[in-house]
């Protein structure tokens, strides 16, 4: 029986090419039928706009950053619909699909719940694989998706126009996405703080240009659930974790239903060295930490930064963040079908986005306590239809920390970071 505080999920599939999710407006349609969401369009010259959401069975998603790597991944998800007629058959020529039926075609995920519709994934097809039991009357075919990290892979880029000796990161990752024709509707680049030489104009992808980009300003590039390109500098970040945290506690708040806790040194680092093309490496240490834990080094090169002074402050910015090891708080799962507490459960697990301070109580047996103020990194969806849904929450201490005038948290000599 389902669950009466279950969100209902929507999936609409849009058989056009490109990489804009403005879908052709349907009128009467709840998802694509909404103004200041969608395009007009001249349905006649279209493919197919569909809302599939009750044909599709499992939904799984899966976005976030990689904290080993230190940088944001591609989100994917996977989605199983059930075929009872072929339509999903690319070679079925009675199919209302027919002909369109091909790899990169464009697929969004949202809930609505209370009224309130989240985005919980927007993605390009990558491939289909089908299934028909012999016991059972009707197939099923199981869509994967990518979101558009993979189309950024896919473009090779060299000379960026525009890209000149000092621009400042925000206007370098315009230029990028100006060079393979992402849409401007499509994003949300924050300006930056760090000056960048010109483009060395070498043969890469534009993902690893942009991601070039985005370790020079100690900031964030990622592809958020509606499918835009979002750049954040650091001083954004750095805003970020003044906001004040919710709390989760089984007792007192919002209760999860398991966590999944470290103590180890994987993410320690304590000698890190950082260089820019035509420059020097510069290299950043902590004595008590290698004396500690061993050295746990690593090292970036090939940077577009403008100077070795923000090379060396990107170093220095790692180490001081990294330098020592805590019992960490990796996941935080939620259970959407729990009994308990439901429409808080259902409300924060959909509502909780990238950065997003939490707090997060735990006792365990014996009596020992852990509470953790975290930023989300990560964003998980395991969905049944109708039956379960669990949403984990992948959590790490705020990328960068910094100083802030008049801030009650951020703003306190000798315990806030002067940041670059």
């Amino acid at each position: 029986m389902a669950s009466p505080y279950l969100p209902s999920i929507n999936v609409v599939f849009d058989f056009n090419s490109g990489a804009s999710f403005g879908l052709s407006m349907v009128l009467d349609s709840p998802t694509v039928g909404l103004l200041d969401t969608n395009t007009l369009a001249n349905s006649s010259t279209l493919a197919p706009v569909v809302d599939i959401s009750s044909d599709v069975q499992k939904i799984s998603i899966k976005r976030g950053r990689n904290l080993l790597q230190d940088q944001f991944e591609a989100g994917t998800a996977s989605i199983r619909v059930i075929d009872s007629t072929g339509a999903w058959n690319p070679q079925n020529a009675s199919s209302p699909y027919y002909p369109n039926l091909v790899p990169l075609r464009k697929v969004r995920i949202s809930a609505t719940y209370l009224g309130v519709t989240y985005w919980l994934f927007s993605g390009y097809t990558t491939d289909y694989k089908y299934s028909w039991p012999d016991a059972q009357n009707t197939g099923y075919v199981d869509i994967t998706l990518v979101d558009g990290f993979r189309i950024f892979n896919m473009a090779n880029v060299a000379t960026i126009p525009g890209a000149i000796n000092g621009d400042l990161t925000g206007q370098r990752i315009n230029d990028i996405l100006d060079l393979i024709s992402f849409p401007t509707s499509m994003r949300s680049i924050a300006s930056g703080m760090t000056n960048l030489q010109a483009d060395p104009g070498t043969n890469r992808t534009a993902l690893q240009a942009l991601k070039n980009v985005e370790f020079c300003e100690f900031g964030a590039f990622y592809m958020d659930s509606q499918g835009r390109a979002v750049f954040m500098d650091r001083s954004t970040l750095i805003k970020k974790n003044q906001v004040t945290p919710i709390l989760f506690d089984p007792v007192s708040s919002v209760p999860y239903s398991d966590l999944t806790m470290a103590f180890d040194d994987k993410l320690i680092l304590n000698q890190v060295n950082i260089s820019r093309i035509g420059g020097a490496t510069q290299t950043a240490t902590d004595a008590t930490s290698i004396t500690t834990y061993f050295v746990h080094s690593y090292t970036q090169t090939n940077l577009v930064l403008q100077n070795d002074t923000d090379a060396m402050n990107i170093a220095s910015s790692y180490v001081a963040a990294r330098k020592n090891s805590t019992i960490r708080i990796d996941s935080m799962t939620l259970d959407l079908c729990d009994p308990a507490s439901q429409a808080a459960i259902t409300f924060n697990a959909l509502d909780l986005d990238y950065f997003d301070m939490v707090t997060i109580n735990n006792t365990t047996p014996g009596g020992s306590t852990v509470s953790k103020t975290l930023q989300i990194h990560g964003i998980d969806h395991e969905i049944i239809a109708n039956k379960s849904w669990l949403a984990t929450f992948e959590t790490d201490t705020p990328m960068i920390d910094g100083f802030i005038l008049d801030s009650a948290t951020k703003g306190k000599l000798d315990t806030s970071l002067l940041g670059y």
